[in-house]
């Protein structure tokens, strides 16, 4: 599934990566716990969450996800988009739910980590 594809059905801001929005994304991974993102995710995968601190951009780039999408209407700071930019890591929000999220993508076709 292609990001652009993922803003469209959960009517998601872009707030980096406007240019990137043809990356796909060869599967979904919603968590809120840092350490099941680490231990659970899998490469090229939509990184689906409501945290919004600096480590998730991190752990972003560790377990090598295409985006991340933050769920609830979350925003993330300037420090997160500043770092997300030097790692050309899209950041999208959405208003919706972490389930409600997850399971619209899944209906759409986009499998799990």
């Amino acid at each position: 599934m292609k990001l652009d594809d993922v803003r469209r059905i959960l009517d998601a801001e872009v707030i980096t990566g406007e240019d990137m929005l043809d990356i796909e994304v060869s599967s979904g991974f919603g968590c809120d716990l840092i350490s099941d993102s680490l231990c659970f995710s899998r490469p090229e995968c939509l990184l689906i969450t409501g945290l919004t601190n600096i480590q998730i951009v991190r752990v972003a780039d560790m377990i090598e996800a295409r985006a991340i999408l933050f769920v609830r209407g979350k925003k993330p700071g300037r420090d997160i988009i500043r770092v997300a930019r030097e790692k050309k890591l899209p950041l999208m929000v959405t208003r919706r739910f972490l389930f409600e999220s997850c399971g619209l993508l899944y209906q759409h076709g986009l499998r799990s980590s």
